[in-house]
C-alpha cells in the first residue's frame, strides 16, 4: 500500500492539528574522537543545520553513522529525541549546557514523549513522511558526546531512550515545522514500554506476543523478543545475549579419571566420573568442560576448555583432547595422567549446543573440531532422530581421523544422513570410497558444489580460518547468519564498536606494578592476574591486558559483555540494569569479591 498522502488527506491541508514541533535538524558525518587513549570512529556528534534539508532512506543529507550495524540502515534512518527530556536531563544531572544535537539526535522535537509514541505510528514533517521503528540502542558513545559514562544506563532506566524513524516517503524538512500524526501503529505499545520490555528486568509474555504483533517493529528488535520468548525463565536475558544455561555446580569439583582411549595419534579421550560413583549432571550437546591442572609441583596450575564428545545423557563425562606442541595441559594429560587421578572440573558450560528444531542439521568439523559436533550427532542417534543430516568433515588421513568408527557406527543408525569426508593428505593405505571421499579439504567451494539445504542449521568447528571460510560459504549459499553457529577453541573475537583497529598482541600481564587483590584468571588466554583498585570493572583489567572482550554500553545495559563466570564471585558498581544469568557476570560493571576465574 503506497504512503503517499494526497491533498484530501494531507493533514496540512485538511486542518488537522499538530502533535509537534521541529526545533531543530542536525547532522554530522563520522570522525574519529579520541577516549581513555584509543580512537573512536563515531558520528554521534552533530550539530543544528538551517534551511531546508532533504531525507533520504538512509539518513539525512550531510548525515552520517559511524557504526551502519548499530545506528544506521533503513529501520533507523533518523533518529529523534524530544525537548522535554533535555529539560528533564538538565534537572537531573544539574547541568545547563545543551545544544540542540546534544544526544547524538537528528530531529530535537518539542511533543511526541516515548511515553506516547507507538512503535508503527506514522508520522508527516515538511513533505517526509515517517514511521516509529524502535527506540534507541544505547551505547557508550552517547556518553562520550555527553561527558558522562553513565548516560546510556541512565537513559534506559529512566525510560527516556528516544526513537528511531523509517523514511516511508522522502522529503524535505526544515526547523521550525510542524510534525502531524498520519495514523496509529497495532497495538499502541509506546516507545518507553518497548524498551523497558527488552532492557529492564520482567519480560511478559503476553507483552513479548504483543510487541511481536508489530509488524513496523524492526528485525533485530523481533529476533530479540523472540528469543525472550523462547528462553527459560529466569535464564537471563536472552533477547541481549547467548545464553549458556545455568552450571549445574559452582566453582570447580574433583572428578576421577575412569578411562583414557587413544583416538588418533595425536588426540586422547578422558573419561571422568564422580569419585562416590553417582551420576554427574547431563551436558547438552555442544558443551565443553574447563579443567585445571598443575602440570609440576613448582608450576602454576593452568586452565583449559575442552569439548565434551561423549552422549550427553550418560552419567559420566568424555572429554578429547588433541597434543599440542609444547603444550602444557595436553603433554600434562597425554604423558603423565593415569586412570585413578583426579582432577578439578567445572560443570559444562557453553552456548554451542544443537538446537530442538526438526529442520535440517548440517555437522562441519575439521581435524580436532569434530569433538563437540560428535555430542550432537551422539545426541541425535539417542533419540533415533528422522531430520536431515549432513555430516562433513576434514582431516589430513586416517592416522589424524579421530572418531571415525564411532561416527559411521552412529551414522548408520540415523535413517536421513549425508556424509562426506575429505583427507587433505591420505597416507598409501587410505582408500577412497572406504576411509574417505575426495582428497582436499573442506572448503567454502565446495560446500556449494554440495548444496546442503537452505534452511538447515549448521555447527561449524575447527581452526579459525576454516570456521571463517565455512561460515562465508554458508551465507554465500543462501543459509542466513543467525543459523551458522561457531565453536572457538581459544579467545572468541572481541567486539569494540567504532575503536579504530590495532595490532593484535597475544595477552599479557597489565603495565605497572601489579595489585594486591584477589586472582583474576582469563581461562582461554591462559593468564592469572592479580586485581587491582586502579581498574573500575573487570573489562578494564581485560582491556589492559589485550584479553579480547566484547562490550557496547559499558553500563550494565546491553549484555555485551555479559561472561561466563567459572569460579568465584563479583559484585557490581554500577548495578546493572538487568542482572546476568546465573553463572555469568557484567564485566563492564563488575568487581572481584574473590579469586575469580571467566572464560575469556
Amino acid at each position: 500500500m503506497s504512503s503517499s498522502v494526497s491533498p484530501e488527506t494531507d493533514p496540512r491541508q485538511t486542518g488537522t492539528g499538530s502533535v509537534g514541533t521541529l526545533l531543530s535538524v542536525n547532522v554530522g558525518m563520522p570522525k574519529d574522537v579520541p577516549w581513555q587513549g584509543k580512537t573512536v570512529f563515531t558520528g554521534v556528534f552533530k550539530d543544528p543545520v538551517t534551511g531546508p534539508r532533504r531525507v533520504r532512506r538512509l539518513n539525512v543529507d550531510g548525515d552520517g553513522q559511524g557504526d551502519p550495524g548499530g545506528h544506521g540502515g533503513e529501520q533507523r534512518a533518523v533518529f529523534v529525541y524530544q525537548i522535554d527530556s533535555y529539560r528533564y536531563w538538565e534537572r537531573e544531572l544539574g547541568r545547563s549546557d545543551f545544544v540542540y544535537g546534544q544526544f547524538g539526535e537528528n530531529f530535537t522535537i518539542d511533543g511526541l514523549g516515548d511515553d506516547e509514541v507507538c512503535v508503527g505510528d506514522r508520522y508527516q514533517i515538511g513533505t517526509a513522511i515517517f514511521e516509529v521503528t524502535q527506540p534507541r540502542v544505547t551505547c557508550f558513545r552517547v556518553g562520550i558526546r555527553m561527558d558522562d559514562p553513565r548516560i546510556p544506563a541512565l537513559l534506559v532506566s529512566h525510560r527516556r531512550p528516544g526513537f528511531y524513524f523509517r523514511v516511508l516517503e522522502e522529503g524535505d524538512v526544515e526547523a521550525g515545522e510542524d510534525i502531524f500524526k498520519l495514523a496509529s501503529g497495532p497495538e499502541q505499545m509506546t516507545v518507553a514500554e518497548v524498551d523497558a520490555l527488552l532492557y529492564l528486568p520482567g519480560h511478559p509474555r503476553q507483552h513479548l506476543l504483543r510487541a511481536l504483533r508489530m509488524p513496523a517493529l524492526s528485525p533485530g528488535w523481533q529476533a530479540s523478543f523472540r528469543a525472550l520468548l523462547e528462553g527459560a525463565p529466569g535464564s537471563g536475558n536472552a533477547g541481549l545475549t547467548t545464553l549458556s544455561p545455568p552450571p549445574a555446580w559452582p566453582g570447580f569439583r574433583r572428578l576421577t579419571v575412569t578411562g583414557i582411549e587413544r583416538e588418533s595419534d595425536t588426540v586422547i579421550s578422558i573419561r571422568l566420573e564422580d569419585p562416590g560413583g553417582a551420576p554427574l549432571p547431563p551436558a547438552r550437546p555442544g558443551q565443553y568442560l574447563t579443567v585445571r591442572i598443575r602440570p609440576g609441583e613448582e608450576q602454576r596450575s593452568v586452565l583449559r576448555n575442552y569439548s565434551l564428545s561423549g552422549p550427553p545423557g550418560a552419567d559420566y563425562y568424555r572429554i578429547t583432547v588433541k597434543r599440542e606442541h609444547a603444550g602444557t595441559a595436553s603433554g600434562y594429560l597425554h604423558t603423565l595422567l593415569a586412570v585413578g587421578d583426579e582432577l578439578d572440573i567445572a560443570a559444562p558450560r557453553g552456548t554451542f549446543i544443537l538446537d530442538q528444531t526438526h529442520g535440517p542439521v548440517l555437522l562441519i568439523s575439521a581435524g580436532i573440531g569434530a569433538t563437540p559436533v560428535l555430542a550432537m550427532l551422539h545426541a541425535l542417534a539417542t533419540e533415533h532422530s528422522d531430520r536431515e543430516i549432513w555430516w562433513l568433515h576434514g582431516a589430513r588421513s586416517s592416522r589424524d581421523h579421530s572418531f571415525a568408527a564411532e561416527a559411521r557406527t552412529l551414522l548408520a543408525a540415523l535413517p536421513n544422513v549425508r556424509t562426506y569426508i575429505s583427507y587433505s593428505r591420505p597416507d598409501p593405505g587410505d582408500r577412497a570410497g572406504r576411509n574417505f571421499d575426495a582428497i582436499g579439504r573442506l572448503t567454502a567451494s565446495l560446500l556449494s558444489q554440495l548444496g546442503p539445504p537452505r534452511d538447515a542449521e549448521a555447527y561449524v568447528c575447527g581452526p579459525a580460518a576454516f570456521m571463517d571460510e565455512i561460515s562465508a560459504g554458508l551465507a554465500a549459499i543462501g543459509i542466513d547468519a543467525s543459523h551458522v553457529h561457531t565453536e572457538p577453541f581459544g579467545p572468541a573475537p572481541g567486539l569494540t564498536p567504532g575503536i579504530a583497529s590495532m595490532p593484535a598482541r597475544a595477552p599479557h600481564p597489565p603495565a605497572g606494578p601489579p595489585g594486591t587483590g584477589p586472582t583474576i584468571e582469563f581461562a582461554r588466554s591462559s593468564l592469572a592476574i592479580p586485581w587491582s583498585d586502579d581498574y573500575a570493572s573487570l573489562l578494564e583489567l581485560a582491556e589492559a591486558c589485550d584479553v579480547p572482550v566484547r562490550w557496547s554500553c559499558r553500563t550494565g545495559v546491553c549484555h555485551n559483555c555479559e561472561t561466563t563466570l567459572i569460579a568465584g564471585g563479583v559484585d557490581s558498581g554500577p548495578e546493572p540494569v538487568d542482572p546476568p544469568a546465573d553463572g555469568s557476570a557484567l564485566i563492564c560493571c563488575s568487581q572481584p569479591r574473590e579469586n575469580v576465574v571467566l572464560d575469556l
